[in-house]
């Protein structure tokens, strides 16, 4: 049988070559590969080519399990979109041998996908507490909640879903209850990573189970599928206290209103800015739905347990503004977030001023740095000061820097390295990053590829045309990926190869 490569298709070490081989008959029926026993199957339907939009497929001994199903945003990339998330067709079309889907966490670029893809994916749904409150939340607006199977599972529970025995282990993230998951086959284990840092004060939920990665690795791990997002980023991430005390020294001495915005997700954060406007007597309120949302579940689960009740809008304007902390949707430029409608002096009840202050608890996701580079030219034409990341210590990343990532390959220990959650020259950066780790084989996927992972022939075996859909605030409708998302390196030489 003749293989067929790219230039894309070489280890950016180039010690390892990328095959696409395709599936002989008896590999495969008409409805395409069927995994086997002695390997697991890897097939990314979003992650691998941008930033979001995470779900991944993992097929063994007949069986596959979904991994997360999120969604990415587009911004000014694509007017009046307001999400866009894998066509789930593959799933679909092989639903009565999916187990289930696992969540590895709860944001919209693990989690977002789902209320809009069911029932298309009619399989149980695995998420620890705060997820599932929140997916379950997503499916009431969507009115699907009580069709929708939610099973909850504490971080730290092992699932045996079908051929899959899956140990959750406690991570942390920009969010409560990350895990990543050990999946066990009689193939070989692969770790899941999902997003994660390795954070010592986390401010809410648990620190990284140290141990559990560590006799993972003492066990043997045939591979690792790992987030890339900070792999060009040097040294290492920094806690959640660091942000904390960075925002406390922040609020000091600041005359007027302070305006604040961050991933609503980020509820280690939420408690950060409370803190820190308790310690310059300061009251919070928060603008904007996905923050409100944010607050309940983590209220509910007991993440903001201590932490006083906020203010609502009308309390907030009987305030004076020196003791006023607007907690704000809109790190990213939103149009219609808090932020942008405070900006433009289109809020209802809020506004901004000449000796105001806005910090920018959050860095630009790539991709996004006109349109909060446009909010932020809005307020200083307002007078108001704004302070990024850049100008103090008020924020750290939810990632892993390139240190971390050495610190967990030696925990891990790996025979295959895979990158995922980032842009090719994400995958690359950290695909050499691996290999100076010590590991066998570094795969750089593209969403679409099937990767087999084995003992001997691990490799990409062949392709699935990785299909969009979007969403433009009502309605479902395929979406055409631009070609340089389709192959941020040659189009042409990816059709040549498939």
């Amino acid at each position: 049988m003749k293989s067929t490569t790219s230039r894309r298709r070489m280890a950016p070490t180039g010690r390892a070559r990328l095959e696409r081989v395709p599936y002989t008959q008896s590999r495969a029926r008409a409805m395409g590969p069927v995994p086997g026993t002695d390997e697991v199957l890897f097939l990314p339907l979003g992650g691998c080519s941008r930033i979001g939009m995470n779900m991944t497929l993992y097929g063994h001994a007949g069986k596959w399990l979904i991994v997360d199903a999120g969604v990415a945003f587009l911004g000014d990339e694509a007017p009046g979109i307001d999400a866009v998330m894998a066509d789930p067709s593959f799933v679909e079309e092989r639903i009565a041998d999916v187990v289930g889907m696992v969540v590895t966490h709860a944001h919209e670029d693990h989690i977002g996908a789902i209320q809009h893809l069911w029932p298309r994916l009619d399989c149980p749904i695995y998420a620890t507490p705060f997820a599932a409150h929140v997916i379950r939340e997503r499916q009431k607006e969507a009115g699907t909640a009580r069709q929708t199977r939610i099973r909850t599972f504490a971080v730290g529970e092992e699932l045996v879903l079908g051929p899959f025995r899956i140990e959750t282990i406690a991570m942390t993230h920009s969010i409560p209850e990350p895990v990543a998951l050990a999946i066990r086959t009689h193939a070989g284990t692969v770790l899941h990573t999902g997003d994660w840092k390795f954070d010592p004060d986390p401010l809410v939920g648990r620190t990284p189970d140290i141990d559990a990665l560590r006799r993972l690795g003492d066990e043997g791990v045939m591979a690792m599928v790992c987030d890339s997002t900070n792999a060009m980023v040097e040294g290492s991430t920094g806690s959640e206290a660091c942000a904390r005390d960075g925002l406390i020294e922040a609020f000091r001495g600041r005359r007027g209103a302070i305006a604040i915005t961050c991933f609503a997700s980020n509820v280690a954060r939420m408690k950060a800015v409370a803190e820190a406007a308790a310690a310059n007597d300061r009251k919070v309120v928060l603008a904007g739905r996905s923050l409100l949302r944010m607050e309940q579940a983590a209220r509910t689960c007991g993440y903001l347990d201590g932490v006083a009740p906020f203010l609502s809008l009308d309390e907030a304007a009987a305030l004076p503004r020196r003791n006023l902390v607007l907690m704000c949707t809109g790190s990213q430029g939103e149009e219609r977030a808090a932020l942008s409608r405070i900006a433009r002096g289109e809020h209802r009840s809020l506004r901004l001023w000449h000796g105001d202050t806005v910090i920018f608890s959050a860095r630009a996701i790539p991709g996004n740095e006109e349109a909060v580079n446009a909010i932020r030219h809005l307020l200083e034409g307002r007078g108001v000061e704004v302070v990024t990341p850049g100008d103090a210590k008020v924020h750290v990343s939810g990632h892993p820097a390139r240190e971390d990532l050495k610190r967990m390959y030696g925990l891990v220990r790996p025979r295959i390295a895979v990158p995922v959650h980032g842009t090719l020259a994400h995958l690359e950066a950290h695909a050499r990053l691996a290999r100076d780790c010590g590991v066998e084989r570094a795969v750089v996927p593209e969403d679409g590829d099937l990767v087999r992972m084995a003992a001997v022939g691990t490799r990409v075996v062949g392709h699935v045309e990785p299909k969009r859909l979007a969403f433009d605030g009502q309605t479902i409708l395929p979406w055409a990926l631009p070609a340089a998302e389709a192959d941020p390196v040659n189009s042409d030489s990816r059709r040549a190869a498939a």
